[in-house]
């Protein structure tokens, strides 16, 4: 997937970042706040608010038919909701903020510190330069990603052991999701702020634009808490197989038209 030399710039980059205390507590805060703080404040307003406040009744609104349940039924499938659909959209925000934080700051971060001709001058491509940034900052998406799906389960489930004596299952969309949908979305989001922090002057302009791309995941979002979205089975899958190509195309092609020249003279 990638040579020594471009091993040799990802661990530059990935060193950068983790010896900037600044950017450290934005890629150790955020996915905390994701993976363990807003779970539990979801799962906590379900479980503590009494069934027949009006709160209740517009979370419940989300479950199909819930007019039909029990009191007890309608927690259950409110919570299995909650867990198995509106939760892992979390992940879906994880990676485009924590990989944001490193890839905002490729190309404008190699300007600032005026190290980007020297780089030019590697025995390295502007391709191969380009991936390599791309993929150390994949590593760092993903890895934090999948650090903080561990951490949720963990804490989702020993929180309903505590409180309600069960355990959640997880649905089949937390697979979709994990496997297919944050990879496609972590290269994604990876590539356009790269290719976005080529064209930035300042790594704050880059990290501004980078900002725009939560806006889709945060509509998903919505769209999920009011049960417009709620999508499951094959349409994850189909949503996951389509992102992915459109990922794999974005790094084939996101370089087309670049030369030393235009990088060096943004």
């Amino acid at each position: 997937m990638f040579n020594s030399r471009q091993k040799a710039i990802m661990i530059k980059d990935i060193k950068g970042i983790t010896d900037n205390k600044r950017y450290f507590s934005v890629l150790t805060i955020l996915p905390l706040l994701f993976s363990v703080v807003f779970p539990t404040i979801m799962l906590l307003s379900i479980l503590l608010s009494p069934t027949d406040s009006s709160s209740f009744t517009d979370m419940a609104r989300i479950v199909p038919d819930f007019q039909k349940l029990d009191q007890e039924q309608l927690v259950y499938e409110l919570l299995m909701l909650m867990v198995n659909n509106v939760i892992p959209i979390f992940f879906l925000i994880i990676p485009i903020m924590t990989a944001s934080v490193m890839a905002a700051s490729s190309f404008v971060g190699e300007k600032e510190k005026r190290t980007l001709e020297t780089l030019f001058y590697s025995p390295l491509s502007i391709r191969e330069i380009f991936q390599a940034k791309v993929y150390a900052s994949f590593f760092i998406g993903i890895l934090i990603t999948y650090v903080s799906f561990v951490l949720t389960v963990i804490v989702v489930e020993v929180e309903m052991y505590i409180l309600k004596g069960i355990l959640l299952p997880l649905s089949i969309n937390w697979l979709w999701v994990m496997l297919l949908i944050v990879p496609a979305i972590t290269i994604i989001s990876i590539v356009l702020i790269v290719k976005g922090s080529a064209k930035s002057m300042t790594i704050e302009e880059s990290q501004q634009k980078a900002a725009f791309l939560i806006i889709p995941v945060a509509f998903l979002l919505v769209g999920q808490f009011t049960g417009i979205l709620v999508f499951g089975g094959w349409i994850v899958v189909s949503i996951g197989i389509l992102l992915l190509l459109i990922a794999l195309l974005l790094l084939r092609y996101a370089m087309t038209g670049f030369t030393y020249e235009r990088l060096l003279e943004q």
